[in-house]
């Protein structure tokens, strides 16, 4: 139970609708428990008239009495039960509500590290399949355990002041239910922990698979894939089928035990009626009735065990992540206007998930409304560069410094805010264009949409399409070529009008032609604004105030286009070969 004190904060966050449950609960049992005593009555009015001890009308009225006892009992019963559950399983989908939320949040501010090291199905599988069962132990397991604990402390009350001695008799299998229940929980709880993760599995194989359906369709390798899930689905199979059969053992033995109770209560019973030590044959019947009636509750307990185990060992995985804490801290958190100078002093940076050395004492100065533009070849540290400057990462050494600051001493939503930023792997939602767009800027107009659209250079594809900007992409953007993603992406920064503008290679895509004009709309856009192109183009960086060239995480090049083409090095042999290129087509 150690693992599920973290929902005790939502208990007391909610205890004046548990504590209104709790009251109706126990008021629902007691209204449930009369029944028994009128079943017990009446039966002793039908004894003593067969009997010849009261005269028909006397009967008769009783008789009626009792019925119209029992059916009011079990309205009220009825009654306050439905309210039991209204009140209870709503905190427990309210503390749902809650928990998938904090979860959700703290994947927000978890570093990219985190994400490279666990699996997205993992990660997917907690914040719905552990939080669904940690629902249960707040809601169905708590409600149930109430129900019992209440249920059988009022029938035991009313049993012993009945029949002490059946009572005792009655009661005699209860302490083998409980050892059979301790054993099979921990049991249960050893299994669910290996089902949960096995579900995992099984999510992060699926998950991989949709959004890979195009390479696997492309290599033709789908057999592959069905036969590798089927061998998951099979192992996770029995894994479910090894913690079933372990559950299916408690009804049996519930059942069974019950069983046992109902002929002691007729055995014992009886022989103490003939005995003369109970008065009336109304009673045996009155504990047939409670002995049946805590049948239900005796089999919940196991099934209640079962849950909180359960829920234990999803909750324990959901701690698992929520006790990690982000690398990236925000130790500022006053909101400060960023300008946009940036200034890289000496910064060396090693990815602590694979020990590469991205990084080696990086150099360079930018002042607010200027443009960089950084080329190399592929692994030299380019996209490196941009990731530090939103601080994705912290550097090993050396200084990174936005408008003379430290980058760790800014506010990270100051800093983020003031950043547009278009990825290599241009990445769109699931949603109409014109939201993806609006994701850089969530109350911009539609004329502001179309204006960014127009100077990405993608609006004219956009209303070629049947439903315009009000198209729906698929996953990840599919429903678009590789270039018309770019340029949405390149739509979404700079609609936002940011103080940063970072572009990763993001013309790659996209024609000479089109780069030309968009660069050129992008010279006007970035007038006023702090600008860094990484490329493998030189038509992206000839207009930038700056150049440097990466290798192997060093500047072996610095300077301006005009600079650089006169001197022999890796800029001006990319210059001559993609000008011959170009001269060619």
């Amino acid at each position: 139970m150690k693992a599920l004190k973290h929902l005790n904060k939502y208990f007391y966050k909610y205890r004046y609708r548990l504590i209104i449950g709790v009251i109706i609960t126990v008021v629902a049992k007691i209204f449930v428990l009369f029944t028994p005593r009128f079943v017990g009555d009446a039966i002793n009015v039908i004894s003593d008239r067969l009997g010849g001890k009261i005269s028909y009308e006397v009967f008769k009225t009783a008789l009626i009495t009792d019925i119209a006892y029992i059916v009011g009992a079990a309205v009220i019963a009825g009654l306050f039960t439905f309210l039991m559950r209204q009140t209870i399983i709503n905190v427990s989908r309210y503390i749902e509500y809650d928990l998938k939320n904090e979860i959700y949040q703290h994947y927000q501010v978890l570093s990219l590290n985190f994400y490279k090291s666990n699996r997205t199905g993992d990660l997917m599988n907690r914040i719905s399949e552990d939080v669904g069962k940690v629902r249960m132990y707040a809601g169905p397991a708590l409600m149930y355990s109430i129900n019992t604990v209440t249920l059988f402390t009022v029938a035991i009350i009313y049993m012993i002041s009945t029949a002490p001695k059946l009572t005792l008799y009655t009661l005699l299998p209860l302490p083998i239910l409980s050892i059979a229940i301790y054993n099979l929980s921990r049991l249960i709880n050893k299994r669910s922990t290996i089902v949960q993760q096995s579900l995992s599995t099984l999510s992060t194989y699926a998950q991989e698979t949709f959004s890979g359906i195009s390479v696997i369709k492309s290599y033709g390798i789908e057999p592959k894939t069905n036969s590798e899930f089927e061998d998951l689905s099979i192992e996770n199979r029995q894994k479910q089928i090894n913690l079933t059969k372990v559950q299916a053992l408690f009804f049996p033995l519930m059942i069974l035990l019950i069983g046992i109770s109902n002929l002691i209560v007729i055995y014992i019973g009886g022989l103490q009626y003939m005995n003369g030590e109970i008065e009336q044959i109304g009673t045996i019947a009155e504990f047939i009735i409670y002995v049946n009636m805590l049948t239900w509750p005796v089999a919940t307990v196991g099934w209640v065990t079962s849950l909180v185990q359960q829920a234990e060992a999803s909750q324990e995985r959901i701690n698992e992540f929520l006790k990690t804490e982000p690398e990236i801290q925000n130790k500022n958190n006053t909101l400060t206007p960023i300008k946009g100078d940036i200034d890289f002093k000496n910064v060396s940076f090693t990815y602590p998930d694979t020990n590469i050395e991205a990084l080696k004492n990086v150099s360079f100065t930018l002042k607010s409304g200027q443009t960089l533009a950084i080329l190399g070849k592929t692994g030299s540290g380019k996209s490196t560069i941009l990731d530090l400057i939103g601080r994705l990462y912290d550097i090993d050494n050396g200084n990174v410094m936005v408008d003379g600051l430290n980058i760790s001493d800014l506010n990270l939503i100051s800093l983020r805010t003031s950043i547009g930023y278009v990825p290599q792997d241009a990445f769109l939602f699931s949603d109409t264009i014109k939201n993806n767009i609006k994701f850089g800027k969530e109350d911009a107009t539609d004329e502001e949409v179309y204006e960014a659209a127009k100077n990405a250079r993608v609006h004219k594809n956009i209303i070629g399409f049947k439903e315009g900007y009000d198209t729906i992409l698929g996953e990840r953007g599919i429903t678009l070529s590789g270039g018309q993603k770019q340029r949405v992406s390149i739509a979404r920064a700079i609609i936002k009008k940011p103080e940063i503008l970072l572009f990763d290679d993001c013309l790659s895509a996209v024609d000479t032609e089109t780069e030309e004009k968009i660069l050129k709309n992008l010279v006007k856009l970035t007038k006023d604004k702090t600008t860094i192109i990484v490329s493998h183009r030189v038509s992206s960086a000839k207009n930038a105030d700056h150049i440097i060239v990466l290798e192997d995480g060093e500047i072996i090049q610095s300077g301006n286009h005009e600079n650089l083409i006169n001197v022999e090095g890796y800029y001006k042999e990319l210059y001559t070969k993609q000008l011959s290129e170009k001269e060619i087509q």
